[in-house]
C-alpha cells in the first residue's frame, strides 16, 4: 500500500511519517541514499511517498520538491553541507524578550537576513510584555512593524496576546527559535498545556557533539498546524551569503543602492554613498546600519 505523508520526526536515519491511515516508523530507499547532494535528503517537513510494510513499519520512496528550507552550514571533511532544520516552514517566529534578557537588537536582524535570504516569513513575538511599558517596548520594535515584519507582543506569565499569537500558528508549519531565557518553555505551554515539556524533553538529548543522536521533530497543535523549536540557533541561513550581496536582503536598502556613486558600494566611507546619505536623512534607522555594517566586514 502507498501513503502519502508529511515527516513529523528524524532520528539515527529513522522518520515518523504521519499520513491519514496513521503513523509510520521508515526509512530511506536505498537509491534515495545514493543521490549525492549538498544538502540532506530527508528533514521535518518533508512530503513523502512511503510504502507501508507493516502496521507500525514503513519505506520512503519518494521525497516531493521543497517549497523552501530552514538550513544552516553544517561542519563536514569533504566541505560545505546544507543541514536542512525544517522543510517546507510556513513562518519562523523569533522570540525575543523586552526584559531579562534585554532584546538583543543586532541578533533580530542576523535572523531576519538569513530569513529573507531563505525566502521564509518571519514573525517577530516579543515576551514578558508584563515587565515593562507597552509604550516603551513598542517604540523599540516600531522600526521592524515599519518594515513590514509583523510583531506580536505576549506574557506567557499574563497571558496577554497569547490567543491572538495562536490564531497565527493555526494550521501552518511554524518554527520558533530564540536565544536562551527569553522564556519560551513558558510561552509553548501559554500556546498550547504541555507542549513546553515535550519540546524540552526533544531539547535534553539533542546536543551539539558529533556523536550524539540529533532528533528533530514538529508537535501538533490543537488548533491545527505544527510546530518545531529549534534551541541553541544564533543565526540562520547567513553562512552561503557573500558580503557584497549582503546589502540586498536589508529591505530598507533596496531601491536605494542603484542610486550609489560606484556600483561595488560597500556603504561604508565611499563617496556618493545612498545608504549612508539615507542614514543621516533619517530614512534608514542607524541601529539597522550599525548591524549592516559589522555583518559586511566580520565584526560583533
Amino acid at each position: 500500500m502507498i501513503e502519502e505523508g508529511l515527516v513529523v520526526r528524524t532520528q539515527s536515519g529513522f522518520a515518523r511519517v504521519d499520513t491519514p491511515s496513521g503513523s509510520y516508523t521508515c526509512r530511506l530507499r536505498g537509491k534515495l541514499k545514493q543521490h549525492h547532494k549538498i544538502s540532506d535528503i530527508l528533514s521535518v517537513g518533508d512530503r513523502v511517498k512511503i510504502t507501508v510494510i507493516t502496521e507500525k513499519e514503513g519505506r520512503i520512496d519518494d521525497v516531493s520538491p521543497r517549497s523552501r528550507v530552514l538550513s544552516r552550514l553544517a561542519p563536514e571533511a569533504r566541505g560545505i553541507h546544507e543541514q536542512v532544520l525544517v522543510a517546507n516552514p510556513d513562518q519562523v517566529l523569533l522570540v525575543f524578550a523586552c526584559a531579562n534578557p534585554a532584546p538583543h537588537l543586532r541578533m533580530i536582524d542576523r535572523f531576519l537576513i538569513g530569513l529573507e535570504k531563505q525566502e521564509i516569513p518571519a514573525r517577530i513575538v516579543v515576551n514578558k510584555i508584563d515587565l515593562v511599558e507597552r509604550k516603551e517596548i513598542e517604540m523599540i520594535f516600531q522600526l521592524y512593524e515599519s518594515l513590514d515584519f509583523p510583531v506580536d507582543y505576549v506574557s506567557a506569565a499574563t497571558g496577554n496576546g497569547i490567543p491572538e499569537l495562536r490564531k497565527q500558528l493555526s494550521n501552518k508549519l511554524s518554527v520558533m527559535a530564540g536565544p536562551s531565557g527569553v522564556g519560551k518553555t513558558s510561552l509553548l505551554n501559554a500556546l498550547q498545556p504541555g507542549l513546553g515539556g515535550l519540546v524540552k524533553e526533544v531539547s535534553r538529548i539533542t546536543t551539539k557533539g558529533m556523536h550524539t543522536t540529533q532528533v528533530r521533530e514538529l508537535f501538533p497543535l490543537e488548533s491545527g498546524g505544527w510546530l518545531a523549536d529549534l534551541p541553541g540557533i544564533r543565526s540562520l541561513g547567513l553562512w552561503d551569503i557573500q558580503p557584497e550581496e549582503l546589502d540586498g536582503y536589508f529591505r530598507e536598502f533596496k531601491g536605494l543602492v542603484q542610486d550609489c556613486q560606484f556600483n561595488d558600494c560597500t556603504h561604508h566611507n565611499e563617496p556618493g554613498c545612498a545608504i549612508r546619505k539615507a542614514v543621516e536623512d533619517g530614512r534608514i534607522h542607524p541601529g539597522r546600519y550599525d548591524s549592516y555594517i559589522r555583518l559586511r566586514f566580520g565584526e560583533e
